[in-house]
């Protein structure tokens, strides 16, 4: 829906730079510990990935394709995230049992999604459109890895936030320097960038980094198989889009491929967040 109104560049500078403010600012306010240094340039670093390189690929890829089977192609994301996290050094190793996990929560998306992959004939943008996203895939996956690695004073939720700001500043040169298509003012765009703000991002993205950073990775990066389940269940709560049988059995499935990896990821190692931050400051 915001795509209809706000060219894409304008789109993830506007939606992350305004969450990331309003937080940041929040977060001040509240006496929150604010990160300096090494901290920020990371958290800055892994935001461009994540966010920039990672979301941004989603936008530019709802161009071609559309948001149903961008979701489907999305729910390949969590072999990214366990991939690359087995390659580096010190990674968590793969297990078969989560790997078969995984595959049952890809065959519940699939079910899921499947009208979108015969109501849409196969041509070039398709093939665009998934190459774009597995780029966007590679970046949350190795900016993520990146974070969480990283051993930091502050809590993840004023990093998300810093990572947000950080994300869309980086495309602010862009905006300025090339020109698109002028921006179609509707209330249907206003408030779906407005959506994306607050729960996109601040609510949605503040809960994933929270999340990375107290979750096996493994567990962590299947949320495109519960965001699946978020999207089709809003569809038919607000748009009274077809919900029967076949979405409640692939809901089922989707579940017990997330309870298959839960049950088989190790526990995680202590928080990478320096425990001294607690609570953090923001929760006076």
């Amino acid at each position: 829906m915001s795509l209809e109104s706000f060219p894409p560049l304008l789109l993830i500078c506007a939606r992350f730079v305004m969450s990331g403010s309003l937080m940041l600012t929040a977060i001040a306010l509240r006496g929150g510990k604010l990160p300096r240094g090494r901290d920020l340039r990371t958290a800055c670093f892994s935001g461009v990935l994540v966010l920039g390189i990672g979301n941004g690929a989603l936008v530019f890829a709802e161009q071609w394709v559309p948001s149903g089977l961008a979701c489907l192609m999305i729910t390949i994301s969590p072999f990214w995230m366990v991939g690359v996290e087995a390659l580096l050094p010190g990674g968590e190793r793969l297990h078969l049992p989560t790997i078969l996990g995984m595959l049952v929560g890809l065959c519940g998306a699939a079910l899921l999604f499947a009208p979108d992959m015969h109501t849409h004939t196969f041509h070039a943008g398709l093939v665009s459109g998934f190459l774009v996203l597995q780029l966007g895939m590679a970046g949350w996956a190795f900016g993520s890895i990146y974070q969480r690695r990283q051993v930091t004073g502050t809590h993840p939720m004023v990093i998300g936030a810093v990572q947000q700001l950080a994300a869309g500043l980086s495309f602010l040169p862009l905006v300025l320097l090339i020109h698109e298509h002028p921006v179609h003012w509707s209330p249907r765009g206003v408030l779906a960038i407005l959506y994306l703000v607050m729960f996109g991002s601040i609510v949605g993205y503040s809960a994933y980094i929270f999340a990375l950073d107290r979750l096996p990775v493994a567990i962590a990066s299947i949320y495109p198989y519960v965001n699946s389940v978020v999207a089709v269940t809003l569809g038919w709560l607000f748009y009274r889009e077809a919900f029967g049988a076949r979405e409640a059995v692939a809901m089922a499935i989707i579940f017990a491929g997330v309870a298959l990896v839960k049950r088989y990821s190790h526990v995680p190692a202590p928080a990478r967040v320096s425990q001294a931050a607690g609570s953090m400051a923001v929760d006076r």
